[in-house]
């Protein structure tokens, strides 16, 4: 196992490398967690009976856990291919940065993001890695879609993602989309390293970059689509989820409105964020 410590750098907070596997295939999954407990170990056992590891490789990207959900034999047995752990501050958004611009750094053709909460289809990832291969540079999974399964969505959040925050994407992205707080999607490699685009900014720390990728694609006359997934809540219990409902929303409403009007764009002569490799023409 090789184990390294990246510093902190503009755009990519400090971060723990646990690398099991070398790199094996043209995309990773990015896997945000923290403390998911056997919900992440769910999923990756659902993974790994649907060989998702043959079409991409595994990276979870952790917030630090401390539940012992990130046991190394435990991730190796379930084809992770490599472990991040966020050691700065900064919710989601620093997790994927660091993802990002990992999986940049390792020559990767694109990434998929997905949570670890396992809410999520996981064996769809092959069917976002083919949009990638047609040429869209983003790809929005979508349980509102036909083919596309919604199980035991939590009313009052089914209200605001179909009244609120889809038509408010929608139209700062000038394309339709409806499932736009679902972190399930891809990206391309030549759209996250595109310098009107980048991600690698410290202005991204909870959900402001999911926002803002899914807009800045059409607005940059970039190709994206949605396709279907199943997103399913358990039937009781405590929903699987770190947004509390009306301190969230009232954040989230705050992001939607900033991105509308381009502040998270970048500001010509800005921060350049951190450091990429140039991925090779594809």
């Amino acid at each position: 196992m090789n184990d390294k410590l990246y510093e902190k750098k503009p755009g990519v907070p400090k971060f723990q490398c646990r690398e099991y596997r070398e790199k094996s295939k043209e995309y990773a999954v990015l896997i945000p967690i923290i403390n998911e407990g056997e919900r992440i170990i769910r999923e990756l056992t659902r993974a790994k009976r649907h060989n998702v590891s043959g079409f991409a490789d595994l990276v979870i990207c952790d917030g630090d856990s401390d539940d012992g959900c990130t046991n190394d034999e435990r991730l190796k047995s379930l084809e992770v291919n490599t472990l991040l752990v966020k050691k700065d501050e900064g919710g989601q958004s620093a997790q994927l940065r660091m993802g990002i611009w990992w999986a940049l750094e390792r020559g990767y053709k694109g990434v998929v993001t997905i949570d670890g909460n396992d809410k999520d289809s996981i064996e769809d990832v092959p069917r976002f890695i083919r949009k990638l291969e047609e040429g869209y540079d983003l790809v929005q999974g979508s349980r509102f879609i036909k083919g596309g399964r919604a199980v035991n969505t939590p009313l009052l959040r089914l209200v605001s993602v179909r009244l609120i925050h889809a038509p408010v994407i929608s139209l700062t992205a000038r394309q339709r989309f409806t499932d736009t707080t679902n972190g399930y999607r891809a990206y391309s490699g030549r759209y996250l390293a595109d310098p009107r685009v980048k991600p690698l900014r410290d202005v991204f720390m909870t959900y402001e970059l999911l926002a803002y990728l899914s807009v800045r694609a059409t607005r940059l006359g970039m190709k994206a689509c949605e396709i279907p997934v199943t997103r399913a809540y358990p039937k009781s219990g405590k929903t699987p989820t770190k947004i509390r409902f009306f301190k969230g929303n009232q954040e989230l409403l705050r992001i939607l409105f900033k991105n509308m009007r381009g502040d998270y764009n970048p500001k010509q002569g800005g921060p350049r964020g951190g450091k990429t490799r140039h991925l090779r023409k594809m």
